[in-house]
């Protein structure tokens, strides 16, 4: 099946990823846009994965003033070169994160670092909801698993949708900076003010 230039440019807008790489997974995809990204998002997280453990002793503190001067964010996102931080990418990035936790207050970067007595809290609320229920207990576990997954979406930054793309998590957007720009990125910190909302 014959690739379309504007098939390839669609997906590289929606992806960042090259025109070749672009190309290719549409080709394998037949030519579908969504299986595409799909396939692109798999090998970026194979790349990503393979540069995990490199040091991101670089990047950039990035910050966003929502209108009205009522909620602001800093964020840190960590990169391997002075280089890489400073590409109009990496800022943008940084803004869009920043933009992000502004819009949707997350918690936390990474699900390691929501407390171990909150996560057992929310398990033990959600197995409650099913007592009596007569359901087997491996039923139980698959859909308390579910809710978990949903709870992190609520309170981890790297697990919530994007609010521009819902299809897409932050965790996603960054594997595929990762991918596009060659380097370990990750966010590191971030602190949310808003007015009125006085710091624990």
């Amino acid at each position: 099946m014959a690739i379309s230039a504007a098939q390839v440019k669609e997906l590289r807008d929606k992806t960042g990823a090259g025109f070749m790489d672009c190309k290719a997974a549409l080709t394998e995809a037949g030519g579908d846009v969504d299986k595409a990204i799909t396939i692109l998002r798999t090998r970026g997280q194979a790349r990503a994965a393979k540069r995990s453990g490199r040091s991101t002793s670089q990047g950039l503190v990035g910050s966003y003033i929502h209108m009205g001067g009522q909620v602001g964010v800093l964020v840190e996102v960590g990169c391997e070169s002075d280089f890489v931080a400073r590409t109009d990418e990496f800022q943008q990035l940084t803004r869009e994160v920043a933009m992000h936790i502004a819009a949707a207050s997350p918690l936390y970067v990474t699900r390691d670092q929501v407390p171990g007595e909150d996560v057992e809290r929310e398990k033990a609320i959600f197995r409650a909801q099913f007592e009596g229920s007569n359901k087997p207990p491996q039923v139980i576990d698959k859909i308390v698993d579910g809710k978990m997954n949903s709870y992190y979406q609520q309170v981890v930054l790297l697990d919530q949708p994007s609010i521009r793309d819902p299809k897409t998590s932050i965790g996603d957007l960054v594997t595929a900076a990762i991918a596009k720009m060659g380097e370990n990125i990750n966010v590191v910190r971030f602190a949310r003010f808003k007015i009125g909302e006085a710091a624990d």
